[in-house]
């Protein structure tokens, strides 16, 4: 085989790496998103139970980076506190090893099995769950791909002059070796598709054992620098994380090469060629850990004196997008107004999400973050609806006019949600602390079906929001009655359960109704969304679609 075709086949395995781990991700995320911000969400006791839950998330992922995505937006909601956020990164960290230590073996024995595996599901499945989980196993089975075709373009490189050269202008440069491998993973945005790499080019003998110690360490640089680049413009909860998590792998790295000299005689037990990449990852990451876990508290207050931010009185506080000067343009104004409104409806997603976790065993602190959010919402929608009113007072077309009113009464609505979060289903989880009762089996269930009913009505009143499309809209309102039976069933279940005497239901009557009953006014208002679309249609009536006359519901 010639060099060109070589360099191609290279070439080629490396975008087949990058590609399918990116793919991997993308069916992880689909399919356990929500279960990964569960973890999150609940590793806020101490410092290794957020280790742990990065560790999990990463894993899963398959990408720290992508850890880093959904930590921070945890934080710059308020939900978790910095030290706890560094804390996850650090697991984070630890987690990505996991994914080359598995790749390590060599697994292209079952790569056809998991590519019939991955393909059925994704072409077959009926549950969306299950089809990405079909597109997460078609991504290993091609990262196992990529790491063969990598692994035998490299064999017959290493007597190729050029790249001889070019390591051997890093052999013996373990600084400059960090800087070119931190560069290069940061240009394939993911560490974990370049470690890969350095493994399959070690397996084959390309690369020395303290050459590719050096090119994982900045391996390890590259993925901080790629968590940095992509929350960089983010908030200043944002930035510290990022910012710590890259300042713990650089001073890691240096330390590491700085004591290079007295660590070379435990290399050997590291193991060889591609084993001994994987080993020296997982060694590095697992040494971040034990140094820096203990010291997170400690870095969380450097950064916070750091990266300072003012914080304002919420009365005046100004939302990003409303621009006084756009007000002479109705449609920037708007169009300002619309991404204010987009951003309250996500904080009060995720207020409706963490709403449900108040009733559990560290609901206090659950709830402390819901108000703060709760805060957010009345400050906005206050602010929305002044500009707005502003705006109308200015020459304006009827369309202009009508959708600034749309805006104000989502928002309201929005606000009406937080309220209802805050004032009523906050005091019912801290009532039900205060009695000690808890509720039966099946009555948890019910609530907790009825507002993950809730949180999926949440996300479909955004889509109607931003699309104004009439099928989704529709969608929303059929939901809010299909809502109502399930309603009306788990009352019914309750009442029976009290029938029969079930002595946590008598206990937990007036609560698990209240419950239901909020859960119920909460979609209604988010439902009210796709009024305006649909009356614009004709289609909607008596408040509600008319089921009796599908023919008022063309298409």
């Amino acid at each position: 085989m010639t060099g060109q075709a070589l360099l191609i086949s290279l070439l080629g395995g490396i975008a087949l790496l990058v590609w399918a781990t990116r793919l991997v991700r993308t069916g992880v995320e689909r399919a356990l998103g929500e279960r990964l911000r569960s973890v999150i969400a609940g590793a806020t006791r101490n410092r290794v139970t957020a280790l742990t839950s990065g560790v999990l998330v990463a894993t899963a992922l398959q990408s720290s980076s992508a850890a880093a995505m959904l930590i921070a937006s945890f934080a710059e909601r308020g939900l978790i506190a910095l030290g706890v956020a560094l804390a996850m990164m650090l697991g984070a960290d630890v987690g990505s090893t996991l994914v080359a230590q598995a790749l390590a073996f060599d697994l292209r024995p079952v790569a056809p099995a998991l590519i019939v595996i991955g393909v059925g599901l994704f072409t077959w499945a009926a549950s969306p769950f299950l089809r990405n989980i079909g597109r997460a196993v078609i991504g290993v089975a091609l990262m196992i791909v990529a790491l063969g075709m990598i692994v035998g373009a490299s064999e017959p490189l290493r007597n190729d002059w050029l790249l001889s050269i070019i390591l051997g202008r890093l052999e013996g440069q373990p600084v400059l070796g960090v800087i070119v491998a931190a560069l290069l993973a940061w240009g394939l945005h993911s560490s974990v598709a370049f470690v890969l790499l350095v493994m399959a080019l070690a397996s084959g003998g390309t690369v020395s054992p303290p050459l590719a110690l050096a090119l994982v360490l900045g391996a390890n640089i590259g993925s901080g620098l790629i968590a940095f680049g992509m929350n960089v413009g983010g908030g200043v909860a944002t930035r510290r994380i990022v910012t710590g998590n890259l300042l713990f792998r650089i001073a890691g790295a240096v330390a590491a090469l700085a004591a290079l000299p007295l660590l070379q005689p435990l290399l050997p037990l590291l193991g060889e060629g591609g084993r001994f990449v994987v080993n020296v990852h997982t060694a590095f990451n697992l040494a971040l850990a034990a140094i820096f876990l203990p010291l997170t508290a400690v870095a969380a207050r450097l950064l916070e004196g750091w990266l300072a931010e003012p914080k304002p009185s919420p009365g005046e506080r100004r939302l990003d997008y409303l621009d006084e000067d756009a007000l002479e343009q109705p449609m920037v104004a708007l169009s300002g107004a619309s991404r204010e409104v987009l951003r309250t409806a996500e904080t009060v997603e995720v207020m409706l999400r963490e709403a449900i976790l108040a009733f559990g065993p560290d609901g206090e602190e659950r709830a402390k973050g819901v108000r703060t959010l709760d805060d957010r919402v009345d400050t906005a929608q206050e602010q929305i609806k002044l500009y707005l009113t502003r705006l109308t007072r200015k020459p304006m077309s009827e369309e202009d006019s009508r959708k600034a009113f749309d805006l104000i009464l989502f928002a309201t609505n929005l606000e009406h949600v937080g309220d209802i979060i805050d004032k009523n289903l906050l005091e019912l989880a801290a009532k039900r602390r205060r009695l000690g009762v808890n509720f039966s089996e099946e009555g948890w269930r019910e609530i907790k079906d009825l507002h993950a009913r809730a949180v999926e009505q949440a996300r479909l009143a955004v889509t109607v929001f931003v699309t104004r499309d009439p099928d989704m809209a529709r969608q929303l309102v059929r939901a809010k009655d299909d809502v109502r039976a399930v309603e009306r069933r788990a009352t019914a279940n309750h009442l029976r359960r009290l029938r029969d005497g079930a002595v946590a239901s008598l206990e937990t009557s007036s609560l698990h109704l209240d419950i239901l009953r909020d859960l119920k006014r909460i979609i209604a208002h988010l439902t009210d969304v796709a009024h305006p679309i649909l009356e614009a249609t004709g289609e909607l009536r008596r408040s509600r679609l008319s089921e009796a006359e599908p023919a008022a519901l063309p298409g």
